[in-house]
């Protein structure tokens, strides 16, 4: 893995890769997988913070991002399921993708249209509406992607995903923000629907993966438990498979807790729409353009494996930069710094460690893993989000709080440099980390 990773050739060898077919639909594939996230996230918090909600009914709304770390529940029906006529008419992933892309087009609605002055019903049932489109919507675009890439191209597809999941991020939060200090939270949401189909559209052009083995029919009751547990047997039955386990599921946790309640630290220090825009919002979308860039450079350079070391470390050491900004409070100057290094460093990070989630992935099970996977990443840290961070936050306040999400970032950096000296992460590779379109089953 890390050999066929290292790449030379100079500056355009380096660049030449991005502008290939299937890297390039991973990069509008990522913008659709990423504006339902961002307007249940930060968009969400910024809504009802401004709406006088409590901090403790503001992180709970984290909870409805917990549906993205069950999506594995039903991930297999979408393995293995055909839509009828519409599968026949244009391939088994790409119906499901547009599918789901009207059903995430309908949950932005639901959510938009519901007021948090007028009760927090609606919009609970809005949020988690969206949350399982989106999550939904995720199972498909992660299989299609993994399916569409070749093994050498998991690196390159993954910072291609990681800049469109950002750009799409990055528009529905300016263009729900911009259209809501013009006119109203509703409209900024429905403003952002047109970014459900780029992944589909891209599509069209793309086709349906090479690398994807058609579902057979489920005859039996056995056959449809084996969807289930097919996926699971076959991921525990490699070499270290329990301590890979453990650190997928440990090492987002600090920097889940960090980013899910930054919002609600902005508009407590006191920032307006407009500074959040610009501080926020931009320099953290360009900050992390360039950590994506320079994370590509260090996955050729230096391997899959020292290049998600040095990302998790990167990713701790932006924590503190949190409890920094809350120590000095109002300052443009340090918003501007602790969101760029926060983004630089998550840039590099979604290149090298989702590179080997999807290189653990086997491609008969390819959407159920994959789920499976991404899930676990980041439950523990969406699920400490949403039932504790806003009274710790209430308790200790919000520098020894982001110190805490610093701390609970170490043992994933520890647990990841044992299992490099163990061996485990070349055992733990999958057949979408190995398999050439030639040899796809």
């Amino acid at each position: 893995m890390d050999d066929a990773a290292r790449g030379t050739g100079g500056f355009w060898g380096g660049v030449r890769p991005y502008l290939e077919k299937a890297p390039l639909t991973a990069l509008f594939l990522g913008m659709s997988s990423g504006f339902p996230f961002a307007l249940l996230a930060a968009t969400l918090t910024n809504r009802l913070a401004e709406a006088g909600i409590e901090k403790k009914s503001v992180s709970a709304f984290a909870l409805a991002l917990l549906v993205y770390s069950f999506k594995w529940l039903w991930a297999p029906l979408i393995d293995r399921m055909r839509l009828p006529i519409l599968a026949d008419m244009i391939g088994h992933r790409r119906s499901w993708l547009w599918l789901c892309a009207c059903f995430a087009a309908v949950a932005v609605f639901v959510l938009g249209v519901a007021d948090p002055r007028a009760g927090l019903q609606a919009v609970i049932v809005g949020a988690l509406l969206l949350g399982f489109a989106g999550a939904t919507f995720d199972i498909v675009i992660d299989a299609y992607r993994i399916e569409l890439l070749r093994p050498d191209q998991l690196g390159v597809g993954s910072g291609m995903s990681q800049y469109g999941w950002r750009l799409g991020a990055f528009f529905a939060a300016s263009i729900a923000l911009a259209v809501a200090s013009v006119s109203n939270w509703s409209l900024g949401y429905i403003a952002c629907i047109p970014l459900a189909f780029a992944g589909p559209v891209a599509s069209i052009f793309a086709g349906e993966p090479a690398r994807h083995a058609e579902p057979k029919p489920l005859r039996s009751a056995g056959e449809a438990l084996a969807a289930f547990t097919g996926p699971l047997a076959d991921f525990f039955r490699r070499r270290g498979a329990l301590i890979v386990l453990l650190f997928v599921l440990v090492h987002k946790i600090g920097d889940t807790m960090a980013n899910l309640m930054i919002r609600d630290l902005l508009v407590g220090l006191g920032f307006t729409k407009q500074e959040i825009l610009t501080g926020d919002v931009w320099v953290g979308f360009f900050a992390l353009l360039a950590g994506i860039f320079v994370g590509g450079i260090l996955y050729a350079r230096l391997g899959m494996k020292r290049s998600v070391l040095v990302s998790l470390v990167l990713m701790a050491v932006s924590n503190l930069s949190f409890a920094g900004l809350a120590a000095m409070g109002h300052s443009m100057p340090m918003l501007a710094f602790t969101i760029g290094f926060e983004n630089f460093a998550s840039g590099i990070g979604g290149v090298t460690v989702v590179a080997y989630l999807s290189a653990l992935c086997n491609l008969s099970f390819t959407a159920t893993q994959f789920a499976l996977l991404s899930a676990a990443a980041a439950i523990v840290g969406r699920f400490l989000t949403g039932t504790t961070a806003g009274a710790l936050i209430e308790v200790f306040g919000y520098v020894d709080f982001y110190l805490l999400t610093t701390a609970f970032a170490l043992p994933g950096i520890l647990l990841f440099w044992l299992m490099m000296r163990a061996g485990l992460i070349d055992a733990s590779v999958g057949s979408a980390g190995t398999v050439e379109e030639s040899e796809a089953p």
